[in-house]
């Protein structure tokens, strides 16, 4: 496998936690020959496709196709995987993006795609042990989670409301036992 730089994994890095993976805007400093290289060379790999950029939703573009359209840059699943994302929805909004041109054609407009709002999780993150305790049939009780991450109780209640129910959109339940 190709080792992956320090500019191709802040890219990545940025895409991973933007909705739909949108690599761009690319990185302050980076443009020009030195831009056009490090994406060709990501897009190679197929860390990196070129899609059809939504003008209306005012997505940046890569590059102007010539015909009024321009292209954007995504991480794909192969990207998300070279820095140890779990590439879960990565497939899924690549379909999304492919398949709308497709509806345009159908008369569907691709203003009719709900916005997709799309994470994905590094596996061994605490995040991720977080959540794998919370999946079990039983769940997980504050205390177990304040002894398997070393957090304070505090956090993990913020991490849960915050990250998990309000940035990632997981559906959270939590019963008060006497």
């Amino acid at each position: 496998m190709p080792k992956i730089t320090d500019t191709q994994t802040i890219i990545l890095t940025r895409a991973a936690s933007r909705p739909g993976n949108l690599a761009m805007p690319l990185p302050d400093g980076l443009s020009g020959a030195a831009a056009k290289m490090t994406v060709t060379k990501m897009i190679e790999r197929g860390w990196l496709e070129e899609v059809e950029a939504n003008l209306r939703r005012n997505e940046p573009l890569w590059r102007e196709t010539g015909d009024g359209h321009g292209t954007t840059l995504i991480a794909t699943e192969a990207g998300l995987e070279a820095i140890g994302i779990d590439p879960v929805v990565a497939s899924t909004v690549s379909n999304v993006r492919k398949a709308a041109p497709a509806e345009k054609a159908a008369g569907v407009a691709a203003d009719d795609t709900p916005g997709l709002k799309l994470a994905s999780i590094r596996q061994g993150t605490k995040q991720a042990l977080l959540i794998e305790m919370l999946q079990r049939p039983e769940g997980a009780s504050t205390s177990e989670i304040v002894e398997a991450t070393s957090w304070q109780a505090h956090t993990a209640r913020g991490v849960i409301s915050g990250a998990l129910k309000k940035k990632l959109g997981l559906p959270i339940t939590s019963e008060k036992h006497p």
